[in-house]
């Protein structure tokens, strides 16, 4: 299912759900805790897990950006800097597991913006695909699929 785009007062909301058989403690190891976090976004790697704290982007230069903690409540809510936008995880416990919802608060849409989409719901489906013990498809090719989607997506709210 693709993000839900809303337009809000400042650009633009990307709301993504998911709904997954583990603990809410489980999928939270997935968003924080380095080695897990590796396996789904490998150029992520969280450096100091509190508000204000960093979690580093290697830019496949040799530099990172920093991005910033700017809410964090254990197990519940990840939110940090992503460029201009924010990147937030709310968890929510439910009955055999828990809700995933990645938001993603655009001031603007470009035209990298249906690659980030696209990159973000690879990354749900992989971490979902982890912590399942699912046989994955190789990504390049599933995020091709998905990005001529928010492609379409994106001239529909423009």
């Amino acid at each position: 299912m693709l993000a839900n785009i809303q337009q809000a007062q400042q650009g633009y909301i990307a709301r993504f759900e998911r709904t997954l058989g583990h603990s809410v403690e489980e999928v939270w190891s997935w968003l924080t805790e380095n080695e897990k976090l590796a396996q789904w976004f490998s150029e992520l790697r969280v450096d100091d897990l509190r508000i204000g704290g960093v979690i580093k982007f290697d830019m496949q230069d040799g530099t990172f950006e920093e991005l910033e903690i700017t809410e964090l409540k254990l197990y519940s809510i990840l939110e940090y800097t992503w460029g201009e936008d924010l990147v937030r995880f709310e968890l929510e416990p439910e009955p055999g597991g828990c809700r995933l919802l990645l938001i993603e608060k655009l001031q603007q849409i470009t035209d990298h913006t249906p690659k980030d989409l696209a990159g973000w719901h690879v990354c749900l489906d992989v971490i979902q695909k982890l912590m399942d013990g699912a046989a994955m498809e190789p990504r390049e090719q599933e995020w091709k699929g998905w990005y001529e989607k928010y492609v379409q997506l994106m001239k529909e709210l423009t």
